[in-house]
């Protein structure tokens, strides 16, 4: 037999095929039985009196009986025919109705396959139409004889298939409604995942960017990430190739804390479902998205307590995110992302969060490798910079340098001792303005000034100061510092101890009875802004078996306290701690720091002569 489309040619194919047409037939409705249309065909049979009524939707394969009565079985079941058994496809591509008395005489019909199927002899089709006045199909009445069609019984059939073409502009109408319904809930979902998507980036910059320690940023990492884009994740990276890697693990439920931490543990330590982590990540270079069932993933995990882990933690769809360096252009680990059965696969939109997530978190590992060398440096210059406290008889000295836990590690904060050719002890502790490697430098340089001016001097504190002030003013050294410089002499009664004070916090004396003195005088410029009159000095008279405490105002800085409730708190502890010996006591009285936001230099002078 020859197939319809060698039949009616190209030109009526593309009737047939025009993509409009047939969208409006996908938007009537499914295929099968339809109450609505059932009902015209029944009139048809009634009305016309003939014994097949359909009502036939036509697309690019197939005819579609949408109603009908009449029809035998499985035809009145399964409610579609292919195009080579269709006599309205021809009232599609005339776009008119088509009468026809007996189709065996019709040469573009009468080697139609349901001329003998259904016994079709006779003929009559109206074309029913969509808003735009395209033929989508057929209401047909079929007769088994040969039939002259009345005018009245072809008037009947066009007003019913005006019904039907209403039925069809109402259903298209909705199912567009319906289309412009999802299709603005589908942009308000996404709009609502860009927000989230981009809220989780923002809470994951800032939080990265809180922290230098890299374990801590990426604990943080795996909180932010299962609370808004996986069920639980697993991140792992190293700093330098060959190096342990760092492992952490999260889920979204707390209280499965306790197997993420035992299942990061796992991985560390087995190290071969890790490195297929990894070694995925290296091979891609970019998110690789998986739907597996629970079942795959258990398969691919050789370690059966983290397969365990894993299973009760939920396995659906996953995701590898790789770690990437942008300083050393190289991938650092991974973020392995995986969400549980009852929860949709990883879409793209997420997946180009992943890659986001890997790059920040690269980022923040390069931050913290950058950080920790600065900071090792910066540590290594200062304490370069600090005196070796000299050993000197009927003196004991204790010193302690802490940097600030936040911030450069490294700044102005000093202290020194030395011994004079006449016997005197010259004790110091300054702090120079700022909290970076020029302070420290700069730092250096005061420091040695002080040493240089005041040794082999008898001058008493005040005149070394004035006397600094000029030199520094006089050699253009822009240092800006607040400084205790006290000569410590033994006398009649014990110790002489002279200090000058340049804007520094007050000195403490704890007496050998325990009692402790504040050493408050009238404040004074700091070092190097060339006061107009000549820096005073204090002398106090001290018993044998007294400690003097220098210490810089990191140790009673509080931004929410006065200075003053700082001192006395260090007062404080200074009285209850006056029985621990030299280095004990350094420790106690660190111990009163608010915030360690700032660098602490501390001194203790033991006169024990």
């Amino acid at each position: 037999m020859v197939l319809q489309w060698d039949v009616i040619g190209d030109a009526e194919q593309s009737v047939l095929g025009d993509p409009v047409r047939l969208c409006s037939v996908r938007r009537i409705g499914r295929p099968g039985p339809d109450e609505a249309f059932d009902r015209v065909a029944m009139l048809v049979r009634k009305l016309v009196d003939a014994p097949l009524g359909v009502v036939c939707l036509v697309d690019a394969e197939h005819q579609y009986l949408a109603g009908q009565v009449g029809l035998p079985e499985p035809i009145a079941s399964e409610r579609t025919m292919p195009l080579t058994h269709s006599f309205s496809r021809h009232v599609v591509v005339a776009g008119e109705m088509l009468i026809i008395s007996d189709v065996r005489t019709d040469p573009r019909m009468r080697g139609n396959p349901t001329i003998a199927q259904l016994n079709a002899i006779a003929y009559a089709g109206a074309p029913i139409t969509d808003p735009d006045g395209l033929v989508v199909g057929a209401l047909c009445a079929v007769d088994h004889e040969p039939r002259d069609w009345t005018n009245s019984e072809i008037a009947l059939l066009t007003e019913l298939a005006a019904v039907c073409s209403s039925e069809v502009c109402l259903r298209i109408a909705r199912a567009t409604a319906e289309d412009a319904r999802k299709a603005a809930e589908d942009a308000r979902r996404a709009a609502e995942s860009a927000g989230q998507n981009l809220e989780l980036l923002t809470d994951l910059t800032e939080s990265l960017a809180a922290t230098m320690d890299v374990d801590e940023a990426m604990r943080r990492l795996g909180r932010i990430v299962t609370g808004g884009l996986a069920d639980w994740c697993v991140v792992t990276y190293a700093d330098e190739p060959g190096v342990t890697p760092h492992v952490s693990a999260t889920h979204r439920d707390p209280a499965r804390a306790a197997d993420m931490d035992r299942l990061a543990e796992l991985a560390a330590r087995s190290r071969t479902d890790l490195r297929a982590i990894v070694l995925a990540a290296h091979r891609h270079g970019r998110p690789v998205r998986r739907v597996d069932g629970p079942a795959k993933i258990r398969d691919r995990l050789s370690d059966a307590e983290i397969a365990s882990i894993a299973t009760t933690a939920g396995l659906g769809s996953s995701m590898i995110a790789p770690i990437i360096s942008s300083v050393r252009r190289r991938i650092l680990g991974a973020v392995l992302l995986v969400n549980g059965p009852d929860r949709a696969p990883f879409n793209d939109a997420e997946e180009r969060v992943a890659a986001e997530i890997g790059r920040r978190a690269g980022l923040a590992v390069e931050n913290s490798r950058l950080y920790r060398e600065q900071r090792h440096m910066a540590e290594v210059l200062q304490r370069s910079l600090l005196t070796e406290l000299p050993t000197l008889p009927g003196v004991e000295l204790h010193a302690r340098y802490l940097p600030a836990q936040d911030g450069a590690a490294v700044g102005g904060d000093w202290y020194d001792a030395f011994a004079q050719p006449d016997g005197s002890v010259m004790v110091a502790v300054g702090d120079v303005s700022g909290h970076d490697i020029e302070a420290a430098a700069m730092m250096g340089q005061l420091r040695n000034l002080v040493r240089g001016d005041a040794y082999g001097r008898d001058d008493e504190p005040g005149a070394l100061l004035t006397q600094l002030d000029l030199a520094l003013h006089g050699l253009r050294v822009p240092a800006a510092a607040t400084v205790v410089l006290a000569r410590v002499r033994q006398s009649w009664s014990g110790y002489a101890i002279s200090f000058a004070n340049a804007g520094h916090p007050p000195p403490l004396l704890l007496l050998p009875d325990g009692r402790v003195q504040v050493w408050w005088v009238p404040p004074e410029p700091l070092l190097g802004l060339l006061p107009q009159d000549p820096r005073t000095t204090t002398i106090r008279y001290v018993p044998p078996g007294s400690t003097l405490v220098l210490y810089t105002d990191g140790l009673v800085e509080d931004r929410d306290q006065l200075l003053d409730d700082g001192v006395a708190r260090l007062a404080e502890r200074l009285r209850t701690s006056s029985a621990y010996p030299g280095d004990a006591l350094c420790t106690r009285l660190l111990e009163v720091a608010p915030h360690r936001s700032d660098d602490i230099a501390l001194l203790l002078v033991r006169l024990t002569g």
